[in-house]
């Protein structure tokens, strides 16, 4: 089982003398260091400096590829960066005037006295804030910092370069403007007053990184207390790019989704988004797996049916994945033609090389199956519609969007591709309107027309 690599880049001072960077290779190469890229950066007739990009498994191998380059004869380590921390360096995020202000004419629009007569039309005819407000761009990503990607309780600070990582991709891919909002406490009655007290500030909510079970309850109180779009991606956005990828892995493979045996390992906040999902969209039961008893009542609440991983192993022909449980899956248990989606991130329940040469028709980790292709075009789609909220068929409409708009032999598309998410966008709206939970018309947009994307 491959863990996530640490990567480096060491900035080197070779001599020119024929052979030394050679050598540097081969001793980091001895080191189990994995090079990656190589950049030159000046060369004099004495030396030459590189950056050279270094990946390895952990800190003590690290230590021992850094103490090989030092030993390399001619060669001297003049500086080891870590280039993640280095782009999160004061944040990645900033709010910006869209306007320059540079006149006092143009002061006197945006701020006193001109802006009192806009405060006024609003305070006449709330609705117009959408029109001449952020309100209608606004998304509100909210944490308390209890499940923060494969990391856990890790608190609402440290959480914070995820929910600024959520921010620049709604910004990126579709126009939306982000703002994190961490809350210093793990109370579901705090968690719902205060978010319900800031929602007027937003067109939407997005809530991020909530542990199960009181994720369920923060979002359903949430969606009956407030008229606007509640969206908890680790649910939602997982079961609906695991719904695309699964609905094209079972095209490639010749499995009827509708007649196939489903297992779901883990019923967490994703296990349980996607067996409710898949459940609607079949219209059958799900085998449903977790060492936890409440959340394997919930699912049969559901409509799911418990079992154990060695039924859902024998018996299933797909198996979904979502414990955090690195290496769970043994590759022995594989049955020849299954497919096998293990997505806990960083490490999977089962690699999917592995599975692939247990027998699996089909396999695929987390890293191919990324939220990301999701929540930006769905919250996109129901603010630009006002929606009162967002259905199972406005989540279920995108996950088609995007299976259909997957390349030949990919599991997914492009994350980056922007038609991916304004088709996504699109058809959100367009099912808000059909099922009467718009409370605006929707005018499709696109790059070039929109100054928010």
């Amino acid at each position: 089982m491959q863990e996530e690599k640490l990567m480096r880049t060491v900035r080197c001072r070779n001599s020119t003398k024929p052979g030394t960077l050679g050598h540097l290779l081969i001793a980091i190469a001895g080191q189990g260091g994995d090079v990656g890229e190589i950049r030159l950066v000046q060369e004099t007739s004495q030396a030459t400096i590189r950056d050279i990009t270094i990946r390895v498994d952990d800190e003590a191998q690290l230590e021992a590829v850094l103490a090989a380059i030092s030993a390399n004869p001619g060669t001297h380590i003049l500086a080891v960066r870590d280039e993640v921390l280095e782009l999160h360096q004061k944040g990645k995020i900033a709010i910006r005037s869209r306007y320059t202000i540079d006149s006092l004419p143009i002061l006197r629009r945006v701020y006193t006295p001109g802006v009192a007569s806009v405060c006024m039309k609003i305070a006449a005819d709330p609705s117009l804030a959408r029109q001449y407000t952020a309100i209608s761009h606004l998304i509100a990503i909210v944490t308390d910092g209890t499940a923060i990607l494969g990391l856990g309780d890790i608190g609402p600070v440290a959480g914070m370069p995820v929910m600024e990582g959520k921010a620049m991709l709604m910004e990126t891919l579709v126009g939306l403007s982000g703002v994190p909002i961490l809350l210093d406490s793990k109370d579901v009655d705090t968690i719902v007053e205060t978010v319900a007290t800031i929602a007027p500030t937003f067109g939407a909510i997005q809530l991020e990184d909530i542990s199960a079970p009181r994720c369920f309850e923060i979002e359903e109180r949430l969606q009956e207390r407030l008229e606007m779009p509640i969206m908890h991606d680790d649910q939602h956005g997982t079961a609906v790019v695991t719904t695309a990828a699964l609905t094209n892995a079972c095209r490639q493979t010749g499995i009827q989704l509708e007649k196939a045996v489903i297992g779901q390992v883990g019923l967490g906040a994703a296990g349980n988004a996607i067996g409710r999902m898949l459940m609607k969209l079949t219209g059958g039961s799900i085998l449903g797996v977790d060492l936890n008893q409440g959340a394997l009542d919930r699912f049969t609440a559901l409509g799911g049916q418990p079992a154990d991983l060695r039924r859902v192993m024998s018996e299933a022909d797909i198996v979904i994945a979502t414990t955090g449980a690195p290496g769970l899956i043994k590759p022995e248990w594989v049955r020849k033609g299954q497919i096998i989606l293990s997505l806990s991130n960083p490490v999977p329940e089962i690699d999917p090389d592995l599975a692939l040469a247990a027998g699996a028709a089909f396999a695929a980790d987390g890293k191919s199956v990324n939220n990301v292709l999701g929540f930006p075009g769905i919250l996109r789609g129901a603010v630009d519609t006002h929606a009162r909220r967002i259905s199972h068929e406005m989540y279920l409409a995108a996950a088609y969007t995007i299976a259909d708009l997957t390349p030949p032999d990919e599991l997914v598309p492009n994350p980056l591709d922007k038609k991916v998410h304004q088709a996504v966008a699109r058809a959100v709206a367009r099912t808000a309107i059909e099922q009467g939970l718009a409370r605006a018309e929707f005018v499709p947009y696109a790059e070039d027309n929109n100054p928010h994307i």
